[in-house]
């Protein structure tokens, strides 16, 4: 009876005791959660727990206007002003009658790819033009340019030329410089090849442009007939550049037709209308403008408007000057701030010159003219972004 009741005390005890060693435990592991709640927030604010980070794409600025630069296979790449274009446009690629291309030699080859690596240091896009005056085979390029889109198998292989070539020289897009469509069967087959070029293109995000007649006699100042275009063919291209100068040639040569602002009004006027009537967007419209100067003696070589310059800084507020013997007409500074203002009243997306490689170097540049005369036109010039991928 004795060890029973000394079995039950000991048991009770046991309880007891293990009772309080329970209660112990519990409540220190439940101070340890209260602790650890308060560290997450009194002391260390949720602000203060960074996650990872990841760098952010490089982000460039984009004009809202283009200023685009013709500039041909053999200059020098390092005289044009790549921060003030949107746009250089390599000029030529000569189309073969069966749908090819050729490039003016190795040395062609190499200041296109030496132009591509300085434009893009400035986020300027590189454009290949097709066509052009003259073929490197020898006379005109309408001849070749003519059968190579008129059949549709040379017309498809002169599209996958193209196409290959500024995917594998990583270039930003192709211009097409048919000079010049002659007839309604000229008009429509050049639109099937632009078409064709739009849908290979556009989809691997290049742009594809197009260089226009005038339209416009320099003389008479009235609309020119034997240049055809298919107005819808408009709505594939991004940009349509329009050639507003070599008004020289229209009826007798008179150098001072060569690009004078009542020309270029009625050219502007023009397209104007042909666009509204036809709904389609004038940002696409680009006038264009030339850097060279046309003399009075067709004897004697056009003269660049960096030469003229070069000859007196103050010529850059002329528009004619006497040098060589000949007096030469050109665009000069103030000029080119008219023609400028005039395109952007009426909706076009921006500017376009023959060629950059033409320009004056320093305070006296048209390049430069242009560009703050663009940039002067809207309180907000920048009006999207691009995002550039860090490779």
């Amino acid at each position: 009876m004795k060890k029973r009741y000394l079995l039950i005390t000991l048991v009770i005890a046991i309880t007891f005791i293990g009772g309080i060693v329970t209660g112990v435990f519990f409540s220190t592991n439940n101070a340890k959660d209260d602790q650890t709640e308060t560290i997450n927030t009194d002391r260390a604010p949720l602000s203060a727990i960074k996650p990872p980070t990841k760098e952010l794409p490089k982000v460039e600025k984009t004009q809202s206007k283009v200023l685009i630069g013709y500039v041909q296979d053999f200059r020098d790449p390092n005289v044009v002003d790549y921060s003030k274009l949107t746009h250089v446009i390599f000029s030529f690629a000569h189309p073969t009658k069966d749908g090819g291309i050729l490039l003016n030699g190795d040395a062609a080859l190499k200041n296109l790819r030496t132009t591509v690596a300085k434009a893009e240091k400035s986020n300027t896009k590189v454009m290949l033009a097709v066509g052009g005056w003259f073929h490197i085979s020898g006379g005109e390029s309408y001849p070749y340019f003519k059968a190579a889109i008129t059949n549709p198998t040379s017309r498809t292989k002169l599209v996958n030329e193209l196409t290959s070539f500024a995917v594998r020289e990583k270039l930003d897009g192709i211009d097409i410089d048919f000079e010049h469509p002659r007839s309604d069967a000229d008009a429509e087959n050049l639109a099937a090849f632009a078409k064709e070029l739009s849908t290979q293109l556009h989809p691997k995000k290049k742009e594809l442009s197009i260089a226009v007649y005038s339209k416009i006699h320099a003389v008479t100042l009235t609309e020119i007939g034997f240049v055809k275009y298919q107005p819808s063919m408009f709505r594939d291209v991004d940009h349509v550049n329009i050639m507003a100068y070599d008004g020289q040639w229209d009826d007798r040569y008179n150098a001072a037709n060569l690009s004078p602002y009542p020309f270029t009004e009625k050219i502007v006027n023009y397209w104007t209308d042909l666009f509204e009537k036809q709904k389609i967007s004038k940002e696409k419209l680009v006038l264009g403008v030339p850097f060279y100067a046309q003399p009075d003696n067709p004897k004697i070589k056009q003269v660049s408007y960096g030469a003229i310059i070069n000859k007196d800084p103050a010529n850059a507020s002329k528009d004619t000057v006497s040098m060589n013997g000949t007096t030469y007409h050109y665009n000069g500074d103030t000029t080119m701030k008219k023609k400028t203002k005039l395109a952007l009243d009426h909706g076009f997306g921006g500017m376009m010159l023959w060629e950059a490689g033409l320009d004056a170097q320093g305070p006296h540049s048209l390049t430069s003219t242009i560009f703050g005369a663009l940039k002067d036109s809207s309180k907000d010039p920048i009006k999207y972004y691009t995002v550039k991928k860090n490779n």
